[in-house]
């Protein structure tokens, strides 16, 4: 690992200040990433800033419009242990509760997971299934980009030089909606998604037919990816086993999985397919149990 020089601004002002002398820059939201991919050789910089000491990026407010704000570099341990925010958003909860262990949470954010911009990433696909919208900030201002936008590659973001994500806004959610997310391992040791799926599922007034859906899907393309055909194929269906089923199929099909150590491009499209329907089954409990 090359030598850094380790900053903590404590204000947004002397993070751009930093950003702007001229040097090589990456930012720690958490460290659970990039320390290890700096010790490995694999990134390298010649500051390293840490934002766990900015107020604005610590910081987490249930709106009074029941959305909620959720700073980058909030710890994901925080999340699930706020008992409002793992009541009203259990589909972050299955995100932020599966990302590395106990330990790792207490450090790891949902900013730092985005920023990494892995495609097989927990956060990518419930944040996405929520509609989450990201604030970016900049010496020069801020700019507000979907979540579904932000990824441009494997490891590779739309933030520009200069800009820190500020915080990640999950918009109010519809009546009779809810957020179910899931993704398979072949072992508890091995912690990367081979495939996962968030699912968004509204139900119209009587409860019999669907209103609305979304469904993000992760490790199965270049990025996560949105699939607007499954959510397509449901609405105005009854929620039952074989709508969800037509969302599976059109998930599979929209897959561009690779073959790697992990697992094969056909095992990859069947997950999809299996875990979408799966979220749905689990979205629509939740629904029904009023979660």
């Amino acid at each position: 690992m090359e030598s850094f020089e380790y900053l903590a601004p404590r204000t947004l002002a002397e993070a751009f200040a930093a950003l702007g002398n001229g040097k090589r820059s990456l930012m720690l939201a958490g460290g659970t990433d990039v320390i290890v991919q700096l010790r490995e050789n694999r990134r390298s910089c010649d500051q390293l800033i840490d934002l766990k000491h900015i107020p604005e990026l610590m910081a987490v407010d249930i709106r009074a419009d029941g959305g909620l704000d959720i700073g980058a570099a909030v710890p994901l341990a925080e999340l699930y242990g706020n008992r409002d925010i793992a009541r009203r958003w259990p589909g972050l909860v299955d995100a932020a509760s599966i990302i590395g262990g106990r330990a790792i949470q207490s450090r790891a954010s949902f900013g730092g997971n985005l920023c990494n911009a892995s495609p097989a990433a927990d956060s990518s696909p419930s944040l996405m299934a929520h509609g989450a919208v990201l604030t970016i900030a900049s010496a020069g201002g801020t700019r507000t980009v979907p979540v579904d936008e932000f990824f441009a590659g494997p490891g590779r973001s739309v933030l520009q030089p200069g800009e820190v994500l500020l915080r990640v806004s999950i918009p109010p959610q519809p009546a009779r909606s809810a957020v179910f997310y899931h993704r398979f391992i072949p072992r508890n040791e091995m912690d990367i998604a081979v495939a996962s799926a968030g699912v968004r599922l509204v139900l119209d007034e009587s409860g019999d037919r669907i209103a609305s859906a979304r469904v993000a899907l992760g490790a199965v393309a270049a990025t996560p990816i949105m699939v607007p055909a499954a959510a397509e194929a449901v609405v105005g269906q009854a929620p039952v086993a074989d709508t969800f089923a037509k969302a599976g199929e059109a998930a599979s099909a929209a897959a561009q999985p690779i073959t790697d150590m992990r697992g094969s491009a056909a095992q990859r499209k069947h997950l999809v397919s299996v875990l979408t329907v799966r979220a749905f089954e689990h979205a629509l409990q939740r629904i029904r149990e009023g979660r």
